[in-house]
């Protein structure tokens, strides 16, 4: 039987973690107000990052992502890179403009990021 979905869904965004697939998928727009606001995701991705030796975040329907939002995951993969136990790959899309310069940005927190932008 598959391990269950965990989602974060409201009319703006959606935040879903695949544990068989080893994916959080994160779309729509997330414009939450300052890094409290961002703490159930935060929390949702360090679960996600303790399952497995490897973790694709994948952002490519993910429109806009506010300033806290980068600083959210700039945090995040800070910690995945102190803790040094989990492989990220992370999916972005060259078509949207914050994730051509944000997600280099990451790969530079954490040089053994693989980076994957579509078109």
């Amino acid at each position: 039987m598959p391990t269950p979905v965990k989602q974060l869904r409201t009319d703006d965004y959606s935040i879903c973690y695949e544990p068989d697939r080893q994916t959080v998928r994160c779309s729509g727009s997330l414009r939450l107000d300052g890094l409290d606001a961002y703490r159930p995701i935060v929390d949702l991705l360090d679960e996600a990052s303790q399952q497995g030796t490897t973790l694709t975040l994948d952002l490519s329907d993910l429109e806009f992502l506010n300033s806290s939002g980068i600083s959210m995951l700039s945090m995040f993969v800070v910690g995945l890179r102190k803790r040094g136990d989990c492989h990220l790959i992370l999916q972005g899309s060259n078509r949207i403009l914050w994730q051509t310069r944000s997600l280099k940005n990451l790969q530079r927190l954490m040089p053994s990021i693989e980076l994957n932008l579509s078109s």
